[in-house]
């Protein structure tokens, strides 16, 4: 098994918004097949500089957690309970995988990390980073971003 096919996110989202990520990454890689060196460069930039699901939900957790915190302070103790939930719901992601905000960042179409890996690498070959994908030519031939998507 594949290390994509064994993460723990993906594991636990539901088939039909991986597939709809998945259909994104293979419609971005066959939008830039055949494109210049230097928009294949700045795209993996932006792929570099993406948030993946993880930061995503550590971002929002100290965020929500802080504003527990203060909360408490100016309002009411009560809203220390926020600052439990949203710590509950780290240590059952860390342990399962999962956490009720996953569920929402993956329907807004936050990524992990090995999928934006995926199209990263997928570019890095078009981009003839890479040996050449089974010596073919990058076109936009589905079977070359299939191969890219492989490689």
């Amino acid at each position: 098994m594949q290390a994509y096919e064994t993460d723990r996110v993906r594991r636990h989202t539901p088939p039909d918004i991986n597939a709809r990520i998945d259909d994104e990454i293979r419609a971005t890689i066959s939008h830039y097949t055949g494109a210049s060196r230097e928009t294949l460069t700045r795209r993996i930039d932006a792929l570099d500089r993406e948030w993946d699901i993880e930061r995503v939900l550590e971002a929002n957790a100290a965020s929500f957690t802080l504003a527990g915190l203060a909360l408490s302070q100016v309002h009411s103790r009560r809203w220390l309970w926020l600052s439990t939930g949203v710590a509950g719901f780290l240590l059952q992601h860390a342990l399962q995988g999962w956490c009720p905000p996953i569920a929402v960042f993956r329907r807004l179409g936050i990524r992990t990390r090995r999928e934006i890996d995926r199209e990263k690498y997928a570019l890095k070959a078009l981009r003839g980073d890479f040996e050449p994908i089974a010596g073919v030519h990058p076109t936009r031939d589905p079977d070359t971003v299939s191969r890219a998507i492989e490689a």
